[in-house]
């Protein structure tokens, strides 16, 4: 039996219909993810979603819990506060819904978690001031952070059709030079075919979009293979007795 996860276009499934704005459940979107997984059991922080009829925001333990279901996450509760209350504070800094804190705001410290195997933390603030202009104003934001969350993810899943964590590059004839650049080519053109739907958005701010897209997209992917490189040394501490 393997433990429960949530992909990640689950978990950001999970927060908008948390938040109410898709028709399925947060109930439905669990059973998703209990079917492909089997697990033994229910981790708590679902059991608790579960029973709230219409929870109006987590705690930060939750989001922290939550975040850890998700695959090739590994969150600190002490991380996640020095981000609350320090690295990401004009983001994070008060909890928006009484003492806790918006779905909106759970995402964003998932996308903070995906962004930093790539971005230094100053370099992923100013990307959220492009993205989500001033963070007490949702109005001024090219893109929710529930929604950047949700269409990166899901578009991972899209250029990953073998589900092999890998994203799915064709074209490596040998007789073609420069084949380092196939994956950022598909990238592009997909993220580019996405951004071109939001008319309302001016050129600039399309083009913020698709890099942001670009820059997350890749960020998963490192993910995987930070992942993987953990677990790894972890497995080699362990055998020398260390930890």
């Amino acid at each position: 039996m393997e433990s429960f996860t949530l992909t990640r276009r689950e978990a950001a499934s999970l927060l908008l219909s948390l938040q109410g704005r898709i028709d399925r459940t947060p109930l439905a979107v669990m059973q998703e993810a209990w079917r492909r997984t089997h697990p033994t059991a229910l981790p708590p922080v679902f059991e608790k979603l579960l029973k709230s009829q219409k929870p109006d925001g987590l705690s930060l333990t939750d989001i922290v819990s939550l975040g850890n279901r998700i695959e090739y996450t590994n969150i600190s509760i002490t991380g996640a506060q020095n981000w609350v209350k320090r690295d990401f504070k004009e983001f994070l800094g008060s909890p928006r819904c009484g003492k806790k804190y918006s779905f909106e705001q759970a995402a964003l410290l998932f996308i903070i978690e995906d962004l930093k195997t790539c971005l230094d933390f100053e370099s992923i603030r100013s990307l959220f001031h492009i993205l989500f202009g001033k963070p007490d104003d949702d109005t001024d934001d090219i893109i929710h952070p529930t929604d950047l969350f949700h269409t990166y993810s899901s578009l991972f899943e899209e250029l990953d059709k073998n589900d092999d964590q890998l994203l799915d590059v064709s074209g490596h004839e040998t007789s073609l030079r420069n084949r380092d650049a196939l994956m950022e080519n598909m990238i592009v053109l997909r993220t580019s075919q996405y951004v071109e739907k939001h008319t309302a958005l001016s050129n600039g701010e399309r083009e913020s979009l698709r890099n942001a897209l670009i820059i997350a997209l890749v960020s998963v992917q490192a993910a995987y293979f930070h992942a993987l490189s953990r677990r790894y040394m972890n497995a080699t501490m362990f055998l020398h007795g260390k930890e």
